[in-house]
């Protein structure tokens, strides 16, 4: 004898669910008229639910409403098999996590058919999957899997456990969706809790690095994804204006408070046609956003998904760690490596060993302004960094000018209320990754060098001229 099938599960057609081939439901009224009518969106909550994008009050509604049991049939879009899955209706959502990831994918499918105008979501209709028929006919083989997403797990919990530094955790799960999911386009953004933006520390596979742009929160893909604390995926192409990742309303490009240009361009793909975001969250607490984004359609299903939230959780849970361990130790004065043991740096290479003396800064003088309203930072004309990491290169530069320091610490930076670092989840070793990206980016005479766990140097090649300009 065979061995018997397995039962079919929600989980195991989650395919079904990435909204390729419209689905059909059949509902009846209070006494037994039969309605049949297409859905644009069949949406996988859990193992035991599903929601239908409530976007008419139509017959289909109305029949819900008078009698909550109907039945759905959903097509694999690779195997093109059959499954009619019955419904109890629960409730309808009109906000929150799982109200935002169907507005945002049916946004994706709306552009695809060309009906953005028509497909608007009112509500998310909640249903229990009492059952779920595999309907016979013939099928294709069902493809093998892409790619080994166990594999890659490994290989970034491998990777992070030997992190010793904020900049190499990021660079560790960049170099891993390159290496071991074939992603060429992603980037890692964090949270600045005063702002509620989210400003870029790490990206790969674009002309511009884009360290240092902004999306508000709640703003595009990216700013949903951190506002519902939720996964947003859309397979298709969209041109829906609140769902483009690169919202350029999110981000004045004159700031308001001081006239002048502060935008650093956004390192998106100028056509997306696939975008995952997934919420960097630990201990409660929202950290940032991972994102990626494919040139290709449907690029990212629902492993992707699974596979992005698991490494989400290792890079926040890694990112707190180190944090909490950030410097113990109080400053000491600077002493030069041993040879056996070079010091580590902010940049993936190891930090080179201080020289015995280093010439003094020359040639025509860096004019360097900070204007206090929102701690902006322009060297000669132009812009470089804002809000507390701008607040940390006029700490730095200042000491440097006044009291001919070099050496800092995470520790008194830490310590300092001039720099206004929020309590809770300051962020302030991606802040420093920041700031050393920025400079390295910009080129402007001045540079940061780790010097050890939580101490590195400022490094200053042309004589300063510091302006400080009131608000």
């Amino acid at each position: 004898m065979s061995a018997a099938a397995a039962p079919v599960t929600l989980q195991s057609i989650r395919a079904c669910f990435d909204g390729v081939v419209p689905a059909m439901m059949a509902t009846s009224t209070a006494d037994g008229t039969p309605n049949v009518a297409y859905l644009s969106q069949v949406y996988y909550v859990d193992e035991r639910h599903v929601a239908l994008s409530f976007q008419f009050f139509n017959k289909t509604r109305q029949n819900i409403l008078a009698n909550p049991y109907g039945t759905v049939l959903v097509m694999h879009p690779m195997t093109c098999g059959f499954y009619r899955l019955h419904l109890r209706y629960l409730r309808t959502e009109t906000s929150g996590p799982l109200f935002e990831g169907m507005k945002a994918q049916l946004a994706g499918i709306a552009s695809h058919t060309g009906l953005a105008d028509v497909f608007r979501l009112l509500g998310s209709d909640v249903y229990q999957v009492l059952a779920i028929d595999d309907v016979p006919g013939h099928r294709l083989a069902e493809p093998a899997p892409r790619l080994d997403m166990l594999a890659a797990l490994r290989r970034l919990s491998e990777r992070l456990s030997h992190c010793t530094s904020t900049d190499e955790l990021l660079q560790a799960s960049l170099a891993v969706l390159s290496e071991q999911l074939d992603v060429r386009h992603a980037m890692v953004l964090m949270l600045d809790p005063a702002s509620q933006r989210l400003y870029t520390v790490a990206s790969c596979g674009y002309a511009q690095s884009g360290i240092g742009s902004e999306i508000e929160m709640g703003h595009g893909v990216i700013g949903v994804c951190a506002r519902e604390r939720t996964p947003v995926r859309i397979s298709h192409m969209t041109h829906a204006a609140s769902y483009t990742h690169a919202v350029r309303t999110s981000m004045q490009a004159v700031e308001p408070a001081l006239g002048l240009a502060t935008d650093i361009p956004f390192p998106g793909l100028a056509e997306p046609h696939s975008q995952l975001a997934v919420p960097i969250v630990s201990a409660g607490q929202l950290s940032g956003v991972l994102f990626v984004e494919s040139p290709q359609d449907m690029r990212f299903g629902f492993q992707d998904e699974d596979a992005l939230v698991a490494m989400a959780g290792h890079l926040g849970a890694a990112l707190a760690l180190l944090q909490a361990d950030a410097e113990p130790e109080a400053p000491r004065a600077a002493e030069p490596p041993s040879p056996a043991a070079p010091a580590p740096c902010l940049n993936g290479m190891a930090a080179p060993a201080p020289a015995p003396t280093r010439p003094a800064p020359a040639g025509a003088p860096l004019l360097v302004r900070r204007y206090s309203a929102n701690d902006s930072i322009f060297i000669d004309q132009n812009y470089l960094i804002k809000g507390v990491a701008g607040a940390i290169l006029w700490k730095l530069l200042r000491e440097y000018t006044q009291e001919g320091r070099c050496e800092f610490s995470n520790r008194e930076l830490r310590l300092d209320p001039s720099i206004g670092l929020p309590d809770v989840a300051d962020n302030l070793e991606a802040r420093l990754v920041l700031l050393h990206r920025r400079l390295l980016e910009s080129r402007p005479g001045i540079h940061l060098e780790k010097t050890g766990r939580g101490r590195f140097r400022l490094c200053v090649e042309r004589p300063l001229q510091l302006a400080e300009i009131a608000a």
